[in-house]
């Protein structure tokens, strides 16, 4: 049953704990192995990160995963690739600000599949809003492995963004257990998690952790 694209309240609930996911932690392990383990401890949205496949075997896998996250009635969405994400019939793509134009994506994914827009300012965010996005992925909040180059942005940058967009945010970069709490009444939606995930060793257990600490931190 394909997933119907989320809007308002159902968006913003679905947004709670974003999962990305990244192989540098699989250790030969198959990655649905470890997505299925993050789905089972909550996880509210699900995105496929891939640098390193060509696109045959990035489809193959978007798959894959595509159909866990059906399973578990959990979005799907690709990172940064537009055409993999249509082939493997995912529920959105989400995209940085050096990927591709936010309208020229919406253009090529219609208005049924959701659109990310990674956002490291109040003026990226006010632009890829107008653009067409339906949901922002904000930071990186704190210096993170997952992405050395990263530019850190403030709290206090955050709840601008917060204050100033309608559409829903979630905090990405450096999101863990112990940073999770300085992010109350920051207005955010969601927290999006890499490593406190999938770097775990019991990752469904690691994954119940956060979900509760989140649920915590935005019904605070």
């Amino acid at each position: 049953m394909k997933y119907e694209k989320l809007s308002g309240k159902a968006l913003k609930d679905a947004l709670c704990l974003y999962a990305v996911t990244d192989p540098m932690w699989l250790d030969g392990r198959p990655l649905a192995q470890d997505v299925e383990s993050a789905l089972k401890g909550g996880v509210t949205m699900l995105q496929l990160r891939e640098k390193t496949l060509d696109d045959a075997e990035f489809i193959a896998l978007g798959q894959e995963i595509g159909a866990l996250c059906r399973k578990y009635r959990v979005p799907f969405i690709v990172n940064d690739n537009v055409a993999v994400a249509l082939a493997c019939g995912a529920d959105g793509v989400h995209i940085g600000q050096e990927d591709m134009d936010v309208s020229e994506a919406r253009a090529l994914i219609g208005e049924q599949r959701l659109l990310g827009v990674s956002a490291g300012s109040l003026e990226e965010a006010i632009r890829a809003e107008k653009d067409g996005a339906d949901y922002l992925g904000v930071g990186a909040m704190y210096a993170t492995d997952t992405k050395k180059d990263a530019d850190v942005t403030s709290i206090a940058t955050l709840k601008a963004i917060c204050q100033r967009v309608r559409i829903p945010v979630v905090a990405i970069g450096g999101i863990n257990s112990k940073t999770i709490p300085d992010l109350k009444g920051s207005g955010v939606d969601g927290m999006a998690v890499v490593s406190a995930i999938f770097a775990q060793k019991e990752i469904e257990r690691a994954t119940r952790e956060l979900k509760k600490l989140t649920m915590e931190v935005l019904n605070g």
